[in-house]
């Protein structure tokens, strides 16, 4: 069974002491929950209800609401290809093709080796740099075909590229 660490346990108590209310403090103890456990399955969002003294149906909700909760095991690079408006004007859905081509997976899938897994995401918020992924927690903007693929190189290799 999951349960928190002690130093996570007091973490999230000091941001329930500094919301207005429960409830406000739910997403940021989910991802204290999802680097604890690395997903948010049903038993991480009992853990979680049970911690804040709130419904699972209430966790869930909001996990089911946020692309950046994420309900299976990501792999060690979680891409996130943003597929709005800007970005599938500026070529997101080539993009997609070739990583899906690349890697041999399709959205919401992980790699084998769980290097890599896929997301196609509505909104990464900088749609004046599309067509834009994110990595992770790194942001990668103005992506053409040659850059992407100097990105996943890198990856490969173990290495972090910079935008």
């Amino acid at each position: 069974m999951k349960t928190f660490s002690e130093a996570a346990r007091m973490e999230a108590s000091a941001l329930m002491e500094r919301y207005p209310t429960r409830m406000a403090a739910l997403i940021p103890i989910m991802f204290i929950a999802q680097r604890e456990f690395g997903h948010i399955d049903e038993e991480a969002e009992k853990v979680i209800a049970e911690l804040m003294d709130i419904s699972p149906v209430s966790v869930r909700e909001v996990s089911g609401f946020y692309f950046m909760i994420h309900k299976h095991p990501p792999g060690k690079y979680h891409l996130q290809i943003c597929h709005n408006i800007s970005c599938t004007i500026m070529a997101a859905e080539k993009l997609l093709t070739w990583v899906k081509d690349e890697l041999g997976i399709e959205d919401g899938q992980r790699t084998g080796d769980a290097l890599f897994s896929l997301e196609r995401v509505e909104c990464l918020g900088a749609c004046d740099l599309a067509p834009v992924m994110l990595v992770n927690e790194t942001l990668y903007t103005n992506l053409t075909l040659e850059k992407f693929t100097r990105i996943i190189d890198a990856l490969k290799n173990g290495k972090i590229p910079e935008d």
